[in-house]
């Protein structure tokens, strides 16, 4: 079978539950995945005969059980990296990686305006908070290389998968396991594991914050197959994992450090009051692309 028989092939078997643009883009991640070939080239190649038609029937009745693509290959990119996938993670998201710009931008404005460079040796600290597959401290450190960077989550599997990430992508992170909702203070965690002897520059943060109420709206994709551990939150106290994260913020910040989170779009409002409450100024919230408030940054 040629390719260009096996994409007619699969948006044929997939167009009942899939737009021509999502299927196209998953015909395209798998090409990529198994032949190295990218989308310029199957245009270019029509004629590519195909021999594994048997792994490509297996990805379609994966795809028509709504299985992610990126679980069903085991990798996602995020920020220009690749990353390692399961059940134990989430998937890596767009809007994720517009609060890695943020922060990576921030920073290097932060040190330019100290008249240095990163690249001079000038150090900072970052810690994530909650970081499932690593994505976020993994491509801050690629991109602030002098930067020591710090990583926790509850999940033992999951830090197994952000380790292996670090590895793969050839940056030093730390990593510990903990629950940080009974978390008393960071900077005890921190030396007790690391030695670190210095208050944080940057906390990172993209916590549960979904609420049971609103699981009517995940899509079928994300529901039975992301881990609930990292998605959802009570309905009666929403922000519970931002109060925490905050308080212990308070404390392990250096003065005008900043803090970052990923937010409940419907949250805006809530989070920005109880930031306030606990004493952060210079908060600002941000939307994504696609018009939602998603993200906020405030200083110490």
């Amino acid at each position: 079978m040629t390719i260009k028989e096996q994409k007619i092939h699969f948006q044929n078997e997939l167009q009942s539950l899939y737009d021509k643009e999502e299927i196209d883009s998953f015909f395209f991640i798998i090409t990529e995945k198994f032949y190295q070939k990218k989308r310029i080239d199957i245009s270019l190649q029509p004629d590519f005969e195909i021999t594994n038609t048997s792994e490509w029937e297996k990805i379609i009745s994966y795809l028509k059980d709504e299985k992610p693509i990126q679980y069903i290959l085991g990798e996602a990119w995020f920020y220009g990296l690749l990353f390692k996938v399961n059940e134990n993670t989430l998937i890596p998201r767009y809007e994720t990686e517009e609060l890695v710009e943020w922060i990576i931008k921030s920073q290097k404005s932060k040190v330019e305006s100290q008249k240095c460079v990163i690249s001079s040796g000038v150090e900072m600290s970052i810690l994530d908070i909650g970081t499932g597959t690593g994505c976020i401290p993994i491509s801050l450190k690629t991109n602030l290389p002098q930067a020591e960077v710090f990583a926790i989550d509850i999940s033992e599997k999951a830090l197994e998968v952000a380790k292996q990430n670090a590895k793969n992508n050839n940056v030093d992170v730390n990593f510990i396991q903990a629950d940080i909702l009974k978390v008393e203070n960071l900077d005890s965690l921190l030396t007790f594991n690391f030695q670190l002897s210095t208050k944080l520059d940057v906390i990172v943060s993209n916590p549960p914050y979904v609420r049971n109420l609103e699981k009517e709206e995940i899509k079928k994709n994300v529901l039975d197959y992301e881990p609930h551990l990292a998605l959802f939150v009570e309905d009666n106290d929403a922000l519970l994992f931002y109060r925490k994260i905050a308080q212990l913020a308070k404390k392990s910040l250096k003065p005008n450090g900043f803090l970052f989170f990923e937010i409940n779009q419907y949250l805006g409002k809530e989070t920005i009051e109880l930031l306030e409450k606990l004493g952060f100024k210079n908060i600002e919230l941000r939307k994504d692309l696609k018009g939602n408030d998603r993200m906020i940054k405030c200083t110490s």
